[in-house]
């Protein structure tokens, strides 16, 4: 009975839910870039204090690092993604009223804890289901359509007057939705997502410590952590960098951040027909050449605005055509493990890559953000690389 209830329950309910939720992430990752020096100003901080705010988040990914797995398998995914759901909206509401620095700083490891169980539950859930895996470049889509509305409702609401408090009253209000939509799911027993794995607690501590002597995982994860680094720092600074820096106008400088998520999230959309046509690897390979490119403009050419997109549509493939190639590099019992370590641990480098970067800045000036971005993308070159060498795969 259990099996044909699984069988039959409709796949769209939980796509829907996973998309919905990188879309959250995204929003919540990416305003922050524009409201950065709206955050400065107010708490009258550094490009080197301010760093703090990624620091802090980096307890929140670690912990979700080590733990998303044996939460996911102990609950069940939905009763994760509730707890992910209500720290992320948690740590955005303290955001919007926190009257100190060091408050704000605090909520900054609720965010990060919030994050990595989403996306390393939903990457997971995604992967593992033979119905949904071919969705991986659209899950991540779903997360550049976040990430592009989140500076874009950003810019505007400081254009017409709001201030950084209040935009992230709002965006608390779209994030929640997550928290109702999981609860309908819990409610309803929408079993793809409520049931709780077989897997003891044992094999599942036993295969996280198997997926984390092998090397494939533990590079896969590196080349993630850098990858999201790199995505974020651009992401965080790129509007600072073109307003602060280069004296761009507002409104400019706002949308050219939100061209570059939208670069990012158009390359994730039609992922699947590189996917399909080049292999992952080739896909891979060919991405990182257009980042390259991308940044040698941004360092090069300041005042043009083809950079940024050129950049995101890039970076676009290489998160999920990586996580994608994972089961076929790996056994499959290690799989899911492997997957919940490596996503949850590269979010580790949207907290401290960003933190380089800021402090960088501070010693010499933004100017040096896009240089830094390049000798860190031929590092994801060297990586890519050596898993291609060391893995066994057909693609």
């Amino acid at each position: 009975m259990k099996d044909s209830r699984h069988t039959q329950a409709p796949l769209w309910i939980g796509v829907a839910i996973a998309f919905y939720a990188f879309i959250a992430i995204g929003i919540a990752e990416a305003g922050l870039g524009v409201l950065l020096p709206s955050i400065v100003s107010t708490y009258e901080l550094s490009s080197a204090t301010v760093t703090l705010l990624f620091i802090s988040q980096i307890s929140g990914y670690i912990l979700a690092a080590f733990t998303s797995s044996l939460v996911s398998n102990r609950l069940g995914l939905a009763r994760m993604l509730l707890i992910a759901a209500v720290a992320l909206t948690m740590a955005l509401v303290i955001y919007a009223t926190s009257p100190y620095w060091l408050l704000m700083v605090a909520a900054g490891t609720v965010l990060g804890l919030g994050i990595g169980l989403i996306d390393a539950g939903i990457n997971t859930y995604i992967v593992q289901d033979s119905r949904s895996a071919n969705l991986i470049g659209s899950l991540h889509g779903f997360y550049g359509i976040g990430a592009f509305c989140g500076p874009t409702i950003a810019t505007t609401l400081l254009v017409l007057g709001l201030n950084w408090r209040q935009i992230y009253w709002v965006l608390a209000g779209i994030v929640s939705l997550l928290i109702v939509s999981v609860l309908g799911v819990i409610m309803s027993r929408y079993t793809p997502m409520t049931q709780q794995v077989s897997t003891s607690n044992a094999t599942a501590i036993k295969n996280l410590g198997r997926s984390l002597q092998s090397p494939v995982v533990l590079l896969t994860g590196l080349l993630l952590l850098v990858y999201v680094g790199v995505e974020a720092s651009i992401g965080s600074w790129a509007y600072t960098v073109q307003f602060v820096g280069r004296q761009t106008p507002r409104l400019i400088a706002g949308y050219s951040v939100s061209a570059y998520w939208l670069g990012l999230t158009v390359g994730r959309f039609i992922l699947g027909y590189f996917l399909q046509r080049l292999g992952a690897v080739r896909t891979i390979s060919m991405s990182l050449t257009l980042v390259i490119i991308g940044l040698l403009a941004w360092w090069q050419l300041p005042h043009q605005w083809i950079s940024l997109p050129l950049i995101g549509f890039g970076l676009a493939a290489i998160f999920p055509a990586t996580i994608w190639l994972i089961p076929q590099r790996l056994p499959e019992t290690l799989v899911p493990a492997a997957v919940s370590f490596a996503t949850s641990i590269a979010s580790f480098g949207a907290a401290l890559i960003p933190t380089g970067a800021g402090w960088a800045a501070s010693w010499a000036s933004l100017e040096i953000i896009p240089i830094l971005m390049l000798p860190l993308t031929l590092l994801i070159v060297g990586l890519h690389c050596w898993l291609v060498q060391h893995s066994v795969t057909d693609n």
